[in-house]
């Protein structure tokens, strides 16, 4: 979430609520990947009523927040899907997504991740975190089978 779908700043308004922003080219992305027979998951370290809300109006009901152990999230959310590892694309930008970044099929990250996610995954995007990176990868995946406009 925090720097692939945002691009990672924390904002605190002056009551200390948190803002998040989200691109919107990210949430048609997301959308079309569920219309096309995609699962999506959220697997966050941080828990957010702004990325509860706008999980929630995109769909997506699989939002793990507060996860400490990302690798045994991704696992159990693998299992539950029935899935192998293969089948799995995931983009991560920084350290606590390593161990899920190195056992998917498919690693992805931002192209504003740290070096150490940069030099582990098969593909960097363009585009950064909170600007479109899960857009392009989306539209990539989904146009090489011949599911995206």
């Amino acid at each position: 979430m925090d720097g692939v779908l945002t691009d990672g700043r924390l904002l605190y308004g002056p009551d200390g609520e948190e803002r998040q922003t989200f691109h919107v080219h990210d949430g048609l992305a997301l959308v079309r990947a569920r219309a096309a027979g995609l699962s999506v998951a959220i697997l966050t370290s941080r828990a957010s009523r702004a990325t509860a809300r706008r999980m929630a109006e995109l769909g997506i009901t699989e939002v793990l927040q507060g996860v400490g152990e990302k690798l045994e999230a991704y696992r159990a959310l693998r299992d539950r899907y029935g899935c192998r590892d293969a089948e799995v694309a995931y983009m991560g930008d920084d350290l606590p997504d390593l161990p899920v970044l190195r056992t998917v099929g498919l690693a992805i990250a931002p192209g504003d991740a740290v070096p150490e996610v940069r030099r582990a995954v098969d593909w960097v995007t363009r585009r950064g975190g909170g600007r479109g990176a899960v857009r392009e990868a989306i539209e990539t995946l989904l146009g090489a089978r011949g599911a995206w406009p």
